[in-house]
């Protein structure tokens, strides 16, 4: 397969027909300008070529313009299955089940945080345990796990952790209600025992941003942003416990393919229908794996509020804008056909963006859309964006950030860590991370330009651009 197998629909549009492979059961299509379109990786088109063989996929698979090579499908593809016959698969949702953003509002300009930017930057870093295994000193018991499970943000709220619109402010209200702890291993629930607040390796982070540019006043007013304003990012998922989680249901789904007669093109597809026993049990784990992440996504926020008290006093607060999750199979309404269905959506590094007036968002969004949060990598804008409806054609999704465009080893050879933080520092931007390697890992030059998937998110109409952040200091996943 080539590039040119694929017709150029518009300027932001590609497509390679369902006719160009007897297996594919619908087209392919890739968001992305001519340039970025340019750089995906081979590997990536042929993994989403493949993603349409999968049985029940509806309309087209899709890439959003952040495309990379990942898994089974690519990082930032979306698949919508028939609901309840269609497949549910592991390595579409990948290995960490519920990655994802919250963003947090502050009441204070960059002017009035710039002294005690450096203490703030600290606290959180001491507040907050990150690296990979690194965990809290404090281990929950399997029944406190549990109860996280099932139970998500808004258990953590009645535990008096955060207040009743951080349940709003959060996708699913922070919960999905079909988790089952007694589909969890044992040995997923050990992993996650000490992760809860915790914010992992990789290219996880918290970095305090300032809002560089409103496209949108009047969306912007409504999300509580302002120029010059400084917010709060974290970016993490469901750590070791969600990998565990993907883990064991791969072996479970690739033994299970056999029975259902399922032909698939790469074994790292696996996937089993919805409604098997096999589909349920993988739906009902991961749903608990993603009420894990939100709860560690929470209760780092709990962590950076009480930094923010403590640096800044206690009248300092900070406010939940949103919390988006990333990598997540979940059943949603959509129209195919003219008609609304149930399907299973899975999205893969890409992120769920409803439009105004939609059920499923807080009251106070219903006539701007979601809001969807798109983070650069270290040291480069981020993007607050709101769902629009013309999204309905990529079952309303947006990209999940930048997109790696080179490899960690690739980047390690190509920069080193202390290069990396004099450079962000000479623009400005403190980074705090115990370890060089995680950081010339996740250099700048290992992405795409940020910048340009969100102008190709923008006018290819998969959502609206609000807000522009830049970092001001970033805390690093070792």
């Amino acid at each position: 397969m080539e590039k040119k197998d694929f017709k150029k629909i518009n300027d932001y549009l590609w497509e390679i027909p369902q006719s160009f492979r007897k297996d594919m059961r619908a087209p392919a299509r890739i968001y992305a300008s001519e340039k970025l379109f340019r750089e995906v990786e081979d590997e990536a088109l042929i993994q989403l070529v493949n993603t349409t063989t999968m049985p029940g996929i509806v309309k087209y698979a899709i890439a959003m313009p952040d495309i990379h090579s990942g898994y089974g499908p690519p990082i930032g593809g979306v698949g919508a299955m028939k609901y309840p016959e269609g497949v549910i698969s592991p390595g579409f949702v990948g290995y960490d089940e519920n990655c994802g953003v919250r963003l947090l509002l502050s009441e204070y300009t960059e002017e009035e945080i710039k002294p005690y930017l450096d203490k703030l930057a600290a606290e959180v870093q001491k507040s907050v345990p990150s690296g990979l295994g690194r965990g809290r000193q404090t281990k929950l018991s399997i029944t406190q796990i549990d109860k996280i499970l099932e139970g998500g943000v808004p258990r953590l709220v009645e535990q008096g952790y955060g207040e009743k619109e951080d349940i709003e402010n959060c996708e699913e209200k922070g919960k999905m209600p079909q988790a089952d702890a007694s589909c969890v291993s044992e040995r997923a629930k050990m992993r996650g025992r000490d992760q809860v607040g915790t914010l992992g390796s990789g290219n996880h982070f918290c970095s305090l941003e300032r809002v560089d540019e409103i496209f949108d006043e009047k969306i912007a007013k409504v999300f509580g942003l302002y120029k010059n304003q400084v917010v709060v990012m974290i970016h993490t998922g469901s750590r070791g416990f969600g990998h565990q989680n993907c883990t064991d249901y791969l072996r479970v789904v690739m033994q299970a393919l056999p029975q259902y007669n399922i032909k698939l093109p790469d074994k790292e597809l696996a996937c089993v229908p919805f409604n098997s026993p096999e589909g349920q049990r993988f739906f009902k784990a991961m749903s608990a794996a993603c009420n894990f992440a939100w709860s560690n996504r929470h209760m780092i926020m709990h962590y950076v509020r009480k930094a923010w008290k403590d640096v800044l006093g206690e009248k300092a607060n900070l406010r939940l804008l949103y919390d988006v999750a990333h990598n997540i199979a979940k059943v949603e309404e959509h129209e195919l056909d003219g008609k609304k269905m149930k399907l299973i959506v899975h999205r893969k590094g890409a992120t769920r963006a409803f439009p105004p007036g939609h059920p499923e968002i807080p009251e106070k969004y219903r006539e701007t859309g979601q809001p969807a949060i798109l983070p650069g990598s270290m040291g480069t804008p981020s993007y607050v964006l709101a769902g629009i409806e013309e999204s309905k054609e990529a079952w309303n999704t947006v990209a999940h950030g930048a997109g790696r465009a080179m490899s960690r080893h690739a980047a390690m050879r190509a920069v080193r860590g202390e290069e990396v933080v004099r450079r962000l520092k000479e623009k400005g931007i403190l980074i705090k991370c115990r370890s060089m390697r995680g950081i010339a890992e996740e250099a700048p030059l290992a992405y795409k330009d940020v910048n340009e998937v969100v102008e190709v998110v923008h006018n290819a109409g998969l959502s609206k651009k609000v807000a522009k952040l830049i970092p001001l200091a970033v805390i690093k996943g070792e």
